[in-house]
């Protein structure tokens, strides 16, 4: 309907859209939050919980809904069809921009449990954002660097134990627990500073994906290797809100978990090896299928 507006005119309406939507959606949770307050037993708890992962699919509806209205870009979902809304899963994906966010709420929407972040502790404050993620029982982690952890050996090892009392929690209801392996969004600078040896990925990091197998035990059965391909940009978050890619690819691969891939990262050391070095070979395995889906858009575009 609005594809005919020039491309950041209708970048701005996007952005002003969403965030409109996420002004409505907080205040429905806050709601939610209120009366939660009051509930008693895990009756009333369950039910709020369930209230809330309502509002955050209208949510995620709504968006949907509106760049259908003012953009051509259309998902290409492989691999959606065996997922089921009452597993629980992890999801691991590669990370470029935080339009990554709203592409897997997308693809996944209404297909499995909620999406689950682990969130940087400092985002709790972010107007709107931080206080909704925390009602909707969305884990928040205090990130210590390597230096400040050398000056205070007592607080290493607190993100594991943030780790399992979140996964306690996600016990009770399916959930889906994303977690980004490569750490942080890929650009050109940092793969050129860890010297990476895929050509599209950075370096998986294993500990978060080894703490949530282990603390979630055998009711995890299934990890899903999520691959998100935009075509070439050099500003992916503005580019989609632009409506500038006609395609946006999502690739899933399901990896059943065995006992295998439960044990102690942090105290186990032939665990750790084993556990990296499958984690190396599943990202080595995305590395080969993103250069393949690539070749496949620009096959396309010409």
């Amino acid at each position: 309907m609005f594809s005919f507006l020039p491309k950041p005119i209708i970048g701005v309406i996007n952005i002003i859209f969403c965030a409109l939507n996420l002004l409505f959606c907080s205040v429905l949770v806050y709601i939610i939050a209120f009366f939660k307050l009051f509930s008693w037993g895990n009756y009333g708890i369950k039910l709020f919980d369930r209230l809330g992962t309502l509002i955050a699919q209208l949510f995620t509806f709504n968006n949907w809904w509106f760049f259908k209205i003012t953009t051509r870009m259309r998902y290409e979902i492989q691999g959606v069809e065996k997922l089921k809304h009452n597993n629980w899963y992890l999801l691991a994906a590669n990370h470029q921009s935080w339009a990554d966010i709203l592409v897997l709420e997308h693809a996944f929407a209404f297909k499995i449990p909620m999406l689950k972040f682990f969130m940087k502790k400092e985002l709790l404050w972010v107007p709107l954002v931080g206080s909704s993620c925390w009602v909707l029982n969305f884990p928040f982690m205090k990130r210590y660097s390597r230096e400040f952890l050398e000056k205070n050996p007592h607080l290493k090892g607190q993100d594991l134990e943030t780790t399992k009392k979140s996964c306690e929690r996600f016990k009770f209801i399916p959930s889906t627990m994303i977690n980004f392996i490569e750490g942080t969004r890929f650009t050109q600078e940092k793969y050129q500073a860890q010297a990476s040896p895929y050509d599209n990925l950075l370096k998986p990091k294993a500990g978060g994906a080894a703490f949530i197998l282990e603390a979630m035990g055998d009711i995890l059965k299934e990890m899903l290797d999520v691959t998100i391909v935009y075509p070439p940009s050099q500003h992916i978050a503005w580019d989609y809100f632009c409506g500038r890619f006609m395609k946006v690819v999502v690739d899933i691969n399901v990896i059943e978990i065995d006992g295998n891939l439960r044990g102690d990262y942090i105290k186990d050391a032939d665990f750790k090896i084993f556990f990296q070095n499958w984690l190396n070979q599943v990202w080595q395995q995305k590395d080969q299928r993103i250069t393949e889906i690539k070749a496949k858009l620009n096959a396309e575009k010409n």
